[in-house]
């Protein structure tokens, strides 16, 4: 049974659709202008595949799950969240809008910057396609680039870089459909790898240039930061489950078994493992448990991790993003759990490789530090920061949510300076 509170401006649900999971998190303001979370829940993901629902009855009943888990535990009763979407069929560009400043005095205006990021925008994304988000880069006036917020500045020419994403129409429905029949409105639909990062990674790492890699079970979502704006987001068609189906191939064994195996001993690099250990494997049917080589799973393991972060980076090698990043790649994710990954990813990127819990957290935090929580975190708190600048009668947008580190007052200034 629900509880009687409802969520109110100063709470936010980020609801996170996973192929083997659906986490739903919520979250509210702290006394001290911390994000504080309060209420935590999870159920089983039977129906999505990819990121696309493929039962729709059985992903209802997922969330409904989730969601009355969370609010029994806060003590409040949701009726609307921020929901993760990911998925093959997401896709992304970079666009240019150029316009004539028009502003008093031939200083760029507001409007001149709305009018110029959606010139950006208007660009052809094929049918059956919706644009999900769209996100500033860069303005330049006159030539002059750099500039992050052009409101102000003399010139007679604006131009601004923008990121695209769009989706299957048709998949961003079914999903919004799917959360409906749950019992939920959607307040916003925001993009996996963007969501993630709200919820692991910090200022400072979007100024120098960080990789964010969500290894889920389905799919491996990519967003990458440099000079505090996103220049790539990409979503790729493997993830953890493919590991497990390797590891069940491989061993002999079932799926629900090999999860277990790649959860308890599993290890990306064989080299890390000691000579002599191994792993029992279950028997199944009637058949002998066996014992294996924990160095063959590991191998096992390692062959399709490795498979997945060279895909990732021959993608922003032939994006033209392959110079070194400041602040590396950061790893989150369930995948991002199995030990020595973020080894193996070192040797891959040959940048130096950190594992993303959520942080700067309060309240819950023994229940959400784990990098499976990322993208719920991240949608709370960006759920946060979105009420918190509606409430100033601006609309609101999916650009700059909060980071972790920054007081929520700092954070809700910087953001109108920065927001577009």
């Amino acid at each position: 049974m629900r509880a009687s509170v409802q969520v109110g401006d100063h709470t936010a649900v980020g609801l996170d659709l996973g192929t083997t999971k659906i986490a739903a998190v919520i979250a509210e303001w702290d006394s001290d202008g911390s994000v504080k979370v309060i209420g935590v829940g999870t159920s089983p993901s039977e129906g999505l595949r990819r990121g696309v629902v493929v039962d729709v009855e059985k992903t209802v009943l997922a969330i409904r799950q989730a969601v009355e888990a969370a609010e029994l535990m806060a003590g409040v009763e949701v009726q609307e969240v921020y929901a993760g979407i990911a998925g093959e069929h997401i896709s992304s560009c970079n666009s240019r809008g150029v316009v004539a400043v028009s502003g008093v005095g031939g200083e760029v205006s507001a409007r001149d910057k709305e009018r110029v990021i959606e010139a950006a925008r208007a660009v052809s994304v094929g049918g059956g396609r919706q644009v999900l988000h769209v996100l500033p880069q860069e303005f330049f006036v006159d030539g002059q680039g750099g500039i992050r917020d052009p409101v102000g500045i003399a010139g007679v020419r604006l131009e601004a870089d923008v990121h695209l994403v769009t989706g299957a129409a048709t998949a961003v429905q079914n999903i919004r459909n799917t959360i409906v029949r749950a019992g939920c409105t959607v307040r916003e639909l925001l993009l996996g790898p963007l969501a993630a990062s709200y919820g692991v990674l910090d200022d400072d790492e979007r100024e120098m240039g960080v990789c964010l890699i969500d290894i889920g079970g389905g799919t491996t979502d990519v967003a990458l930061y440099s000079l505090g704006a996103i220049r790539h987001t990409s979503v790729l068609g493997l993830g953890g489950q493919n590991v497990t189906n390797d590891v069940a191939v491989g061993l002999r064994t079932s799926w629900s078994l090999a999860e277990q195996i790649k959860c308890g001993a599993g290890v990306a690099l064989a080299s890390q493992v000691a000579e002599g250990d191994v792993v029992e494997v279950p028997g199944i049917a009637g058949r002998r448990p066996k014992a294996v080589s924990r160095h063959e799973v590991a191998s096992i393991i390692g062959m399709r991790m490795e498979e997945i972060l060279r895909l990732v980076r021959d993608e922003l090698q032939a994006a033209g993003l392959h110079r070194p990043l400041g602040a590396g790649v950061v790893l989150t994710g369930g995948g991002a759990l199995v030990e020595g990954l973020a080894d193996l990813a070192e040797e891959v990127f040959q940048m130096p490789v950190r594992v993303g819990n959520p942080g700067g957290v309060t309240g819950l935090t023994d229940r959400i530090s784990s990098p499976i929580y990322a993208t719920a975190v991240g949608l709370a708190r960006y759920g946060l920061m979105s009420r918190a600048w509606g409430s100033n009668g601006k609309s609101q947008r999916a650009s700059a949510p909060a980071s972790p580190a920054v007081p929520w007052w700092r954070a809700v200034v910087e953001w109108v300076l920065a927001s577009f």
